[in-house]
């Protein structure tokens, strides 16, 4: 043992008293250990491991689970299911501070970097066979010319929110691709029945995906959308076409709409 001191508390978390064992630094540790005990078990299962990680400057924080030791017993079995578990976890971190370690998209996207980002995804990305897949260095656009479609004011514009607000909530999005699949699945064959005009830029990345050409104009998408009036493909424009062509695209609409 390399005698870290095992420190006990107990935190109001989920509805319930949880008793946590903490061991290693609380302030500017290397990150956080979070360690959960089995049946027939106790926070105490896992005290060598606190030791030894705590020594190493990480904060190791083991609480007993409810109804086991210092953690209150809910009387009703149905209070012991995995959601209260889950969530009697995530209240007691809430209630110790402990902010997420960024994810890998955090990091590159990081709102320090918000102005780079802005020019670089706006100028150079999801347009014309460039996806952005790659890490997008500081260096590689340093001094490119902003296109016709778009000023300084405009990036500005992008770049003071998303300092503010970081680009997390926006990526979370794309996080729940799989998640949104399942909970669509009773909805697989469902059609969309309101009349659907589509535009797209034929350098937009999407519309240069392996098949999908084959699909919007091969009968597969008029099959899915059985009101669909027409689809725009507009030459020599890319993903974000509202901007590069904004009179066309409002022409479009406007055209679309007066119908109805």
């Amino acid at each position: 043992m390399e005698g870290v001191v095992i420190r006990h508390r107990t935190v109001e978390a989920n509805g319930i008293s949880m008793h946590v064992a903490e061991a290693g630094p609380e302030v500017d540790a290397k990150g956080a250990v979070l360690f959960l005990h089995g049946f027939p078990e106790l926070w105490y299962s896992w005290r060598h491991q606190m030791d030894h990680l705590g020594a190493r400057g990480y904060r190791c924080i083991a609480p007993d689970l409810r109804g086991y030791g210092g953690t209150t017993a809910p009387p009703d079995v149905a209070s012991y299911t995995a959601f209260h578990i889950v969530g009697d976890l995530v209240a007691l971190l809430d209630t110790l501070g402990l902010a997420k370690e960024p994810g890998v998209a955090e990091k590159q996207f990081a709102p320090a970097h918000a102005k780079r980002l802005m020019r670089q995804m706006l100028c150079h990305c999801f347009s014309h066979g460039v996806f952005c897949d790659e890490e997008m260095d500081d260096n590689k656009y340093p001094t490119s010319p902003l296109p016709p479609w778009l000023t300084e004011d405009d990036i500005d514009y992008f770049v003071t929110s998303f300092e503010k607000t970081g680009f997390t909530g926006a990526i979370n999005y794309y996080r729940n691709f799989d998640k949104n699949c399942e909970l669509a699945a009773p909805w697989a064959d469902a059609k969309v029945q309101v009349p659907t005009k589509y535009i797209v830029g034929d350098g937009d990345i999407t519309y240069n995906f392996e098949g999908i050409q084959d699909y919007i104009h091969g009968g597969g998408f008029k099959e899915d959308v059985p009101l669909l009036d027409e689809v725009v493909v507009i030459p020599g424009s890319g993903h974000f076409i509202q901007q590069e062509r904004a009179q066309e695209v409002s022409d479009h609409i406007y055209d679309f709409i007066i119908k109805f």
